[in-house]
């Protein structure tokens, strides 16, 4: 039986905590520096509490120290390891191999998807690293994922199956630092990705006028769960460290009920990582938060529909289309229900996003806060502010608790209360000194509803086994003290079970880049990382882009994608379509070009500096 760990995001304590309580089996977070997303970095004071609060729960918490340093932070974050350590943290997510140079605590490290992990020798080399968790690259395919698996069926597997796509392998994209001095290997993406482009080509044609060609639709792999399970993933990762708490609690609860769905189906392969039982005071919906529309993105092979061109913001989910429009209001033709305060949108005829706030609702009637002035007959609107479901994940909006079992007996100078998670084989128990004193009246339904009263614990009763030759008086604040005392305990001994240490690095494996001269594209930043990538077999390794651009060769790379915008606009020239003459440019706005290369034999889209 496989433990399937429902992995998400937080921003800070507060949203890590809601994550928890609407069923993360794991949590990855950002520490004060170091992490791939700037502006998502935590206390590790904060962190501490994190651990202690979710640890109870078995919930692990991963670190994301997955931002390629310099040679003046290797000190820093060498120290931040060691916090991180002390603080309870039980895995750190990296990146930079700088790492595996240092003196470091005996923490487990998890393969970023940074390293570009996409090949059967990246994930074996890095499990004779010591790696024993690697993020897998997101343009993976089922089949692909089932054949690391395969290979290397002793690693776990970590798999994106929800949030925002990343246009070009993660790792490999160098346009923010190019065009805006920021880097996305250094938690300071400037999403260039987002931005529209004209499509030119060799004669100077405009294909597309600033359309948003690089910016990918949603992730959503709701549907597919079980054939990723089947293909040996165990880690399920929803992105989105910089989503507020809405969201996340909403995409949490979705997955999972879905996963657990899936456990009670199969119970014999599948299980849960974590402790706990969920209730939920909303019916979780995807398509109710952020969102770009969603793809599966390349799970099932490559197919078109992986881009919205038209914009990269949210359009939420679909509910009805333009049915009549009034003086002051929009009637709407379909069945769903609205609330005053909805945000709604739609593409006008020039193919712009453009949007409405509903002051007042009557029915299918929708009064606008301003009265749109391009809205046509028939468009189809989305809401991308649900009002309802907004004020509903304002509130406390789920409830996480652990069964336990008591059992009270007798003992020949007093009694022994127990406290046990059957499910887990754990149990604590206690001998009281007490009097026999026999009761006047039945005591076994009073003292089951005492002990019930666990308050804001994390633990829930699931009842009370008397084990007594007779009906037993018992002070109601003795039977409290009794209770708490165990609760504490149990709280001691899930904490303590959940510590492990991490495994040692295996037989050497050779390196992939064994041989080879590592450019640019391999993010060396440090001294450190330069030692060992020659160290393991490296012919030369120059330095990232982020340290000396200047001194880079002329037209750099700047994304390497599987996603292919000529076969999204069905001029893939590999299926024989000669429509586009090449070369082709993407051009920003302001002139900016940037010539773009097709490797058909990889099926890859390459990005350059103009």
């Amino acid at each position: 039986m496989k433990a399937i760990e429902l992995l998400a995001p937080a921003h800070d304590l507060e949203t890590a905590l809601e994550a928890i309580r609407h069923g993360a089996d794991a949590v990855y977070i950002g520490a004060e520096r170091f992490g791939a997303r700037g502006e998502a970095g935590n206390s590790v004071e904060d962190i501490r509490e994190l651990c202690r609060r979710a640890h109870v729960f078995r919930v692990r918490i991963y670190v994301t120290l997955n931002t390629i340093l310099k040679d003046d932070e290797l000190e820093d974050a060498r120290q931040l390891v060691w916090q991180l350590y002390e603080a309870g943290v039980d895995a750190l997510i990296v990146q930079d191999m700088a790492l595996l140079e240092m003196e470091l605590p005996p923490i487990s490290l998890h393969a970023s998807t940074q390293m570009n992990n996409a090949t059967t020798e990246q994930v074996r080399w890095l499990r004779s690293l010591g790696f024993r968790q690697v993020v897998l690259a997101r343009e993976l395919t089922l089949g692909e994922m089932a054949e690391i698996h395969k290979q290397v069926p002793d690693v776990r597997l970590e798999v994106f199956v929800h949030g925002s796509i990343c246009v070009s392998y993660n790792g490999q994209c160098y346009a923010s630092q190019h065009c805006f001095h920021r880097s996305a290997n250094r938690g300071e993406c400037a999403q260039f990705c987002r931005l529209p482009f004209d499509l030119v080509d060799a004669k100077g044609r405009v294909v597309a006028r600033q359309k948003h060609l690089l910016s990918l639709r949603d992730m959503n792999r709701s549907q597919q769960l079980e054939n990723l399970l089947d293909a040996g993933a165990v880690s399920l990762k929803i992105e989105g460290r910089l989503k507020d708490k809405a969201y996340v609690k909403n995409v949490v609860a979705y997955y999972r009920q879905a996963l657990d769905r899936i456990c009670h189906k199969r119970p014999e392969d599948y299980c849960r990582s974590s402790l706990g039982r969920h209730s939920f005071s909303f019916e979780p919906k995807l398509d109710a938060v952020f969102n770009r529309g969603f793809t599966d993105y390349f799970l099932q092979g490559r197919q078109r529909g992986l881009a919205n061109h038209l914009s990269p913001k949210s359009i939420g989910e679909p509910v009805g289309k333009v049915k009549n429009i009034l003086n002051h209001c929009v009637v709407v033709a379909g069945e769903t229900s609205f609330s005053n305060g909805d945000g709604l949108c739609y593409y006008n005829k020039e193919g712009r996003l453009q949007g409405f706030r509903v002051n007042r609702v009557d029915n299918d009637k929708l009064f606008p806060q301003v009265m749109p002035t391009d809205l046509e007959l028939g468009t189809q609107l989305y809401r991308n502010y649900n009002q309802r479901l907004e004020t509903l994940l304002s509130c406390p909006s789920a409830e996480r608790k652990i069964p336990i079992s008591w059992t009270f007996s007798e003992t020949p100078d007093g009694f022994r209360l127990s406290a046990a998670l059957k499910s887990e084989n754990l149990s604590v128990s206690r001998d009281f000194k007490a009097e026999h004193t026999p009761a006047r009246s039945e005591q076994n339904e009073l003292m089951e509803r005492h002990l019930a009263r666990l308050g804001t614990t994390v633990f829930e009763s699931g009842g009370v086994d008397f084990q007594t030759s007779r009906n037993w008086f018992v002070p109601v604040s003795l039977l409290t003290s009794w209770r708490n005392l165990l609760i504490e305990a149990l709280e001691r001994l899930l904490s303590e079970e959940h510590t492990t240490v991490p495994p040692s690095p295996e037989e050497a494996v050779e390196a992939p880049f064994k041989g080879k001269e590592i450019t640019y594209l391999g993010n060396v930043a440090n001294s450190l990382a330069k030692r060992f990538y020659l160290d393991n077999g490296a012919l030369s390794v120059e330095d990232a882009m982020e340290v000396y651009e200047s001194t880079i060769h002329d037209m750099p790379l700047l994304m390497r994608c599987r996603y292919c915008i000529l076969f999204e606009l069905g001029c893939c020239a590999k299926q024989g379509d000669r429509t586009l003459v090449q070369p082709l440019f993407l051009r920003l706005a302001d002139g900016r070009i940037f010539p773009l290369g097709f490797d058909c034999k990889e099926c890859e889209m390459l990005v350059y500096a103009g």
